[in-house]
């Protein structure tokens, strides 16, 4: 079931008594044979869970260079069925890497809770992170991912307080992803030390791995994280380089500057050991 692909990856790490590396990617940004290509460069080097941006027309909680990011998908005319079918694609030669899609609740809701359920399952994806679906509102959503054992993993902030947060973990799966900074993607990085008590609660009430990303670009940064949470999100720096290949018309740049960067931070979490 694809929610056991997630937690074998969560257990890969911890024996190797490292966090793991998420990586974040726009499908169909600058195009989607070269969002594939990224797709491969980052499981080749050191990605451990892949989450994959849906575009949509409003994108209230990213920051400008995924913003632009899913500008480009769409005026690349990139739909949530094309997303599907580049995971699909993925597939074909790898049934390890979890693969997140990430993205808001309009596209799923006009394609159909069911529908997409099951195309999602049949496409080979994990689970994912709607951010404007609340736990209040996604119990239609969740009932059809049950079907399929998709997880739905959830946010979390710093303001996120213990009640709350058992609401938030109610009915979640996979990991919970712990957003570091109030605002929007690719803000500047929390301290390390202002969230563990946050990051510790949240992986006492929910029972799962926490992740935690939004303005994580370094390896340094990310071997901070590493300290305190299971997993480390990067996406901006991602997406940055893809809007360099947009802009110089060397496309292929895209993925080889993606699998340099994955590879720098994968190296820096791993210097981190976890007991």
């Amino acid at each position: 079931m694809p929610t056991e692909r997630i937690t074998a990856a969560f257990d890969r790490a911890k024996a190797d008594k490292r966090a793991v590396l998420v990586s974040y990617l726009m499908a169909g940004d600058p195009d989607l044979e070269t969002s594939y290509q990224a797709l491969c460069a980052l499981r080749d080097n050191g990605a451990d869970i892949i989450e994959l941006g849906a575009p949509f027309t409003d994108p209230m909680a990213d920051g400008p260079a995924i913003q632009r990011a899913g500008l480009r998908a769409l005026a690349a005319k990139t739909k949530l069925t094309d997303v599907l079918a580049l995971i699909a694609r993925f597939r074909e030669s790898d049934q390890t890497t979890p693969i997140i899609i990430m993205g808001y609740a309009n596209p799923v809701h006009s394609m159909g809770y069911g529908t997409f359920a099951e195309a999602a399952h049949k496409a080979g994806v994990d689970g994912t992170i709607i951010v404007d679906l609340p736990p209040e509102e996604d119990g239609p959503l969740r009932e059809e991912y049950a079907k399929y054992g998709l997880s739905v993993i959830r946010l979390a902030t710093p303001t996120t307080h213990e009640a709350r947060m058992k609401k938030v973990a109610e009915g979640a799966s996979g990991f919970l992803y712990f957003v570091s900074v109030t605002g929007v993607t690719g803000a500047g990085s929390a301290d390390p030390a202002a969230i563990a008590a946050n990051i510790d609660m949240a992986r006492r009430v929910s029972g799962l791995p926490v992740c935690v990303g939004f303005g994580v670009k370094t390896g340094a940064q990310a071997a901070e994280m590493a300290k305190i949470a299971d997993g480390v999100v990067v996406g901006s720096a991602f997406v940055e380089h893809a809007e360099a290949a947009h802009e110089s018309g060397d496309l292929a740049c895209a993925p080889q500057g993606m699998g340099v960067l994955a590879g720098e931070l994968s190296k820096a979490i791993a210097g981190v050991a976890k007991p």
